[in-house]
């Protein structure tokens, strides 16, 4: 990746004192961290590290942003290379077990706080998140006696005993852990989060009361935490005050619109008053969340108790077999089975006592199984408590299957790229300028006006000026009518959406100079535009006239010809391309994306190798590959990726990242 007016003045700039700078560069860096402009500060560290790559701090630091973005892979990447630099660094080990307990890595975390003990043994926090990595693994002596280490450093960490308080609540002395809390809150009286804790405490002993006046209290203190809300409207309904559940429901989803448990809480109170609504709630949460969807439970219910009945008929059918087969013994074995004592009834049948049918006891097996869920972790209840605590519990089982193609998402690949132009003198600092010496070759005949670079940005903006530039190639081609003006022309009139004029100039060129790789590319782009459109308005249901080359959409009907022949038309040309210039690494990008828009997955991640091993710094094909490799079911790969595409300056992989790989 080259900004070549950009790196130019920072290799003066820093060529006049490059220790200061560097200190600088850091120093910004660690501040835009502290403020929480964490892409700023990756920016900023990635400059230290062009001179300096070998700087352990400026990699811990950077992790460090990183993980705060939740691209726990990519910190954890930085943080590796800060140990291997610095192998005594115990905040570099602090920190990656960290990003390993995020990911949920609980060992290789552990395994990280005890390296980072053997160099800084009298760290509490060390010893607390140590003990949060085996608490989540039930080790919960473990836990404490960590939690213990802590407060024996620092007999006033707070933090020490509130997560002391959850392992006590999962060991099931919960008097114990209000013990804790209590301290906490003689040490800080304005801790909302202790009062939030003491009153899920106290609620799981049934003292509601004194768990209102926690969750009021809470409230006190923090008026915008929607779970204290929830929470107390959960212990109004527990005591018959449905109106002023409802009204603390209505406040926890003012707060966090999204809380699928407020929704149903709420549900289930209007409902008991009679109040109208109560089903769209119902509905709302289980969208926010299948768990709560209670009409897919009703089915399952009746699919067990389906196949139930399936089993039992072909089980009596068996035996009605053997018993023909068998004759008289068989009948000796049934009197025999008569004397022993029946076992449940079986499905299908319903006792002279009134007995419940198959589908009524498949939904109660469920409901047995959910009691003995909330008996082994009591925080879960009918009504949906919202726990601030980090408790183990039991995995919920993911309504997804894990595979990004079977998920409702809208996550678009980076485009492709096009040649386009900026004014001479002009420069668009938020475009990546990747570098080509055809194209070179092209703007040093030109002397640089038009200036003609590479980008995958929009450029409807500049349409008045592409516009012109077609009535300056106009008069040149007038006087003179050679491959060189006759590409120019073309590149800006594709710029322009003249599609068809576009290609016919892209045609001209290729016959005068079939070696020009810029024709050829920016023809195989101009041809994706015009099926890109086709495609938009045949989705739209409208009929349009565009032409194709020279044939229009309906013509392309009548002939039965497909849109992958069009689209293998378009490879063809990136292909030669490519064989002119096996460097033009956006070639390969690009033929990579109309490889995923046709679904050739594998040999697309092929040609971004190819891309990306040409170019390390290429930022959008990193991020293309590594969307591809998730929806591949490499979530491991595609984290990877991603983070590099963050790192080079495409942001919006870092919310991919938190969504579809942690």
């Amino acid at each position: 990746m080259k900004r070549i007016f950009v790196l130019l003045l920072v290799t003066l700039y820093f060529g006049a004192g490059a220790q200061v700078n560097i200190d600088h560069y850091m120093r910004v860096g660690q501040t835009r961290t502290q403020i929480g402009n964490y892409t700023g500060a990756i920016e900023y560290f990635n400059i230290v590290l062009k001179f300096k790559p070998k700087l352990a701090e400026a990699y811990f630091y950077r992790g460090i942003a990183k993980h705060q973005l939740e691209d726990y892979r990519g910190a954890i990447s930085d943080y590796n290379t800060a140990i291997d630099i610095k192998p005594f660094y115990p905040q570099a080990y602090l920190y990656r077990g960290m990003a390993y307990h995020n990911l949920k890595n609980y060992p290789r975390a552990i395994d990280d706080y005890n390296k980072a003990l053997e160099f800084d043994p009298d760290n509490e926090n060390i010893y607390n998140n140590r003990g949060l990595a085996k608490l989540a693994q039930k080790d919960l002596q473990g836990a404490i006696d960590d939690y213990n280490k802590a407060l024996k450093i620092n007999p006033k960490s707070t933090y020490a005993l509130m997560n002391r308080s959850n392992a006590k609540i999962v060991s099931g002395d919960t008097r114990g852990a209000i013990k804790d809390l209590n301290e906490v809150i003689v040490i800080r009286p304005h801790y909302a989060g202790a009062y939030l804790n003491r009153g899920l405490a106290r609620f799981e002993m049934e003292d509601y009361a004194s768990a209102l006046r926690d969750f009021d209290q809470s409230i006190k203190f923090d008026p915008q935490n929607a779970l204290a809300f929830n929470n107390r409207g959960i212990v109004k309904q527990k005591l018959e005050d449905y109106a002023g559940a409802i009204m603390d429901y209505n406040m926890a989803l003012q707060l966090n619109p999204e809380m699928a448990n407020a929704y149903f809480n709420r549900a289930m109170a209007k409902e008991v008053m009679k109040i109208p609504g109560y089903e769209n709630d119902y509905a709302i949460a289980a969208q926010l969340n299948p768990k709560f969807d209670l009409e897919a439970r009703r089915l399952k219910a009746e699919e067990i108790a389906k196949a139930q009945r399936n089993s039992q008929k072909q089980q009596t059918a068996q035996n009605q077999v053997l018993a023909q087969n068998q004759g008289p013994t068989q009948q000796d074995t049934t009197k025999t089975k008569q004397n022993q004592p029946l076992a449940a009834n079986a499905p299908g049948t319903q006792s002279n006592d009134g007995k419940k049918d198959d589908t009524e006891k498949a939904i109660d097996e469920m409901m047995n199984d959910e009691a003995q869920k909330n008996s082994r972790n009591n925080r879960k209840l009918n009504l949906m408590i919202e726990d601030s605590r980090e408790l183990p519990g039991e995995e919920e089982e993911d309504p997804e299957d894990g595979l990004i193609q079977n998920r409702n998402i809208v996550i678009d690949l980076q485009p492709l790229f096009i040649v386009t132009a900026f004014e001479k003198n002009s420069v668009d600092y938020d475009r990546f300028q990747y570098y080509n010496e055809a194209l070179n070759l092209i703007n040093i005949k030109n002397n640089y006006n038009p200036l003609l670079t590479l980008t995958n940005k929009p450029v409807d903006t500049y349409k008045p000026v592409f516009e012109n530039f077609i009535l300056f190639f106009n008069d040149k081609i007038k006087i003179q009518e050679n491959s060189h003006n006759l590409l120019n022309r073309g590149i800006f009139y594709s710029l322009t959406g003249k599609y068809n004029q576009a290609v016919a100039d892209f045609d001209k060129t290729i016959k005068l100079d079939d070696k020009q790789a810029i024709a050829w590319f920016e023809r195989a782009n101009a041809h994706y535009k015009m099926l890109e459109q086709i495609e938009m308005s045949e989705s739209a249901n409208n009929e349009l006239s565009m032409k194709l080359g020279e044939r229009t959409v309906q013509e392309i009907k009548q002939e039965n010809q497909s849109l992958a022949f069009e689209y293998k038309q378009i490879l063809d040309d990136y292909e030669v391309v490519l064989y002119i210039d096996p460097s033009f690494y956006v070639a390969y990008y690009n033929r990579a994306f109309i490889k995923l828009r046709l679904g050739e997955y594998k040999s697309a991640i092929e040609d971004l190798n190819r891309a990306i091993e040409i170019e390390p710094e290429f930022a959008e094909a990193y991020f293309n590959r590594g969307l591809t490799k998730i929806f591949m079911n490499d979530t491991e790969g595609g984290a990877t990726d991603l983070s590099r595409a963050g790192e080079l300056g495409i942001y919006g992989a870092y919310n991919v990242i938190k969504r579809y790989c942690n």
